[in-house]
């Protein structure tokens, strides 16, 4: 018998997936926009260490998660190779969730600035027209297609493309990148935002994100529930799988959405996009083990 190894784990971890879910590997890679090749070559364990992007979209399609496809990896007797020596922090710490926008990339308003320039249309009908709609669209309550369908007939111009300007604006907190990489090493590690439909999977894509083996991502569009909303709080506690609430610390940029996660019997740490290396840098203390 040949020697199993992590990526021959993952691949038939994907494949018993696939065939529970009835999907033949021609239906998987049409939805998630895979070719034949790279996924037969995924489930054949040809492929070392396939990105955290593809497989976050294998899981989407299966309506599985990555914990439950990692999870056959570590039950297989072996773990990613950021993930050699999980660790509880002093402070009781073992799961780190972290927000996106004002967190991990500068916040977006660089966006609004371009709009104007664009269109004519003044900075305030810009940002009215947006955060009347961006709740819903967030929460998964209306398309993206909706969004910029509405949004474009509140400045009065023909259609416009939001998530191009949103990425063209958002650039890395390098400072937080860093302070990713090392964490995602020692202890388990999540996404926790409101964020618009795409908008992760192509920050990762790009480079955007930190390309690590994140433990599961808290989409909100997908959940539809944003923060503050308790509901959220609960499905992202329900993912990180700990014994106790106390054990997740949440950073973000929002004391609303730190006071919720508070209330939910987390820890929080407030992030301070104005000095980033000093609030890495706490971040960083507060998971000493």
């Amino acid at each position: 018998m040949g020697e199993i190894t992590t990526e021959k784990a993952l691949g038939e971890a994907i494949q018993t997936a696939r065939q529970a879910a009835g999907l033949t590997q021609q239906d998987l890679c049409h939805k998630a926009g895979l070719s034949y090749s790279t996924l037969a070559k995924i489930e054949r364990g040809a492929i070392k260490t396939p990105s955290v992007f593809t497989v976050f979209k294998v899981a989407e399609v299966l309506k599985s998660s990555m914990d439950d496809l990692m999870g056959a990896v570590v039950d297989s007797g072996f773990s990613t190779t950021n993930k050699i020596n999980k660790k509880i922090s002093k402070s009781g710490v073992s799961f780190l969730y972290l927000d996106i926008n004002g967190c991990l990339v500068q916040f977006f308003h660089a966006a609004f600035t371009k709009i104007a320039q664009d269109t004519g249309a003044s900075s305030d009908q810009i940002e009215t027209a947006f955060w009347h709609y961006n709740d819903a669209v967030c929460r998964g309550d209306i398309a993206i297609e909706d969004f910029n369908e509405r949004f474009a007939k509140q400045i009065k111009v023909e259609s416009i493309d939001w998530n191009k300007y949103y990425l063209d604006a958002v650039k890395p907190i390098e400072q937080m990148h860093e302070l990713v990489k090392w964490a995602s090493k020692y202890y388990k590690i999540g996404l926790l935002s409101n964020i618009m439909p795409g908008q992760i999977e192509a920050m990762i894509e790009n480079g955007i994100l930190p390309d690590v083996d994140y433990d599961t991502i808290i989409d909100s569009s997908k959940v539809q529930a944003i923060k503050p909303e308790s509901a959220i709080y609960e499905i992202a506690q329900s993912k990180a799988g700990v014994t106790s609430p106390d054990q997740i610390l949440f950073v973000d940029d929002s004391r609303t959405n730190l006071m919720a996660a508070e209330r939910q019997g987390w820890k929080v740490m407030w992030f301070d996009d104005f000095q980033p290396q000093e609030s890495a840098h706490k971040i960083k203390n507060s998971l000493e083990f």
